[in-house]
């Protein structure tokens, strides 16, 4: 029993199969992409499962070399980056005060973002394109897409910053109010740098949660304003034929988010661990 522990660590082998199999199949059709944007139409109608013979570039340097791909991934790169500064800066600002002040309703009001977690957007589909297009005559800009998405991303972002704004020590605050720091002050000096962890973990959510949105810009962009997952739709109708091109484009618009999820997963899970402690 002690070696089949050590050998295991705390799960037996059945959870390592059922963790291989759950890699297996979420890597699968990334991988099978990636690979299969080095081959040709002929070899993959020949061989659906096999490798490039030879490996070929021109799928990648033809979506590279593709004025529409660039001006794809530059809208969703501002849209990605405007959601999540406001996501980020709004979260914050409105954790602080939940987590440090006193006030009646508090609980009440921060249940409110908890809500916020159920409510999905396609339910607020129809009054968000009125209220985008009609009112805020922002339809078919960075924005109009931006603050939408930024507003879904605020409850998860609460809800993670709270417990670390909780957790700083109230001696450290009350010092630095002794010795005339404001609440601003301590906010921006203090709260802000300590609770790092968390505002990289909401950072990296928010950024990939954008660049990966679908249902919104579908309904709110149009023309030469379309991001990424809609160029990779129009690009898909327009080249049904070419599969292997289809591949290539889908695997090179989901490098970016992918490169900054797994450059940035240690302090995700590192800022998620810290919510849970708190």
């Amino acid at each position: 029993m002690a070696r089949r522990a050590t050998t295991y660590g705390r799960g037996g082998p059945l959870v390592y199969l059922v963790a291989l199999a759950v890699v297996a199949l979420t890597l699968g059709p990334v991988l099978y992409g990636a690979v299969g944007g080095f081959r040709s139409n002929e070899q993959l109608a020949r061989d659906p499962a096999g490798l490039p013979d030879p490996w070929l570039l021109r799928n990648y340097g033809g979506v590279l070399g593709n004025p529409e791909f660039w001006r794809y991934a530059l809208n969703s790169t501002v849209v990605a980056l405007i959601t999540t500064v406001v996501a980020v800066l709004a979260g914050v600002m409105a954790a602080y005060p939940l987590a440090r002040y006193q006030f009646r309703f508090r609980e009440p009001l921060f249940l409110v973002f908890v809500l916020g977690l159920l409510f999905p957007a396609a339910v607020a589909i129809v009054p968000l394109f009125i209220l985008v297009t009609r009112d805020l005559q922002l339809g078919n800009t960075w924005w109009g897409i931006a603050l939408p998405q930024a507003a879904f991303a605020l409850p998860t972002t609460v809800v993670i910053l709270r417990p670390f704004l909780m957790a700083l020590p109230k001696e450290v605050e009350e010092a630095a109010m002794i010795d005339g720091a404001s609440r601003i002050g301590i906010f921006w000096r203090m709260a802000l740098p300590l609770s790092m962890p968390g505002l990289v973990t909401v950072g990296v959510l928010a950024f990939v949660a954008s660049w990966n949105a679908y249902l919104l810009p579908l309904l709110l962009l149009q023309g030469d304003m379309r991001t990424l997952p809609l160029g990779v739709a129009d690009y898909s109708t327009e080249h049904s034929a070419d599969t292997a091109g289809v591949l290539a484009f889908t695997t090179i618009a989901m490098i970016p988010a992918l490169v900054l999820f797994l450059a940035m997963q240690r302090r995700i899970v590192g800022g998620l661990q810290g919510a849970v402690k708190g």
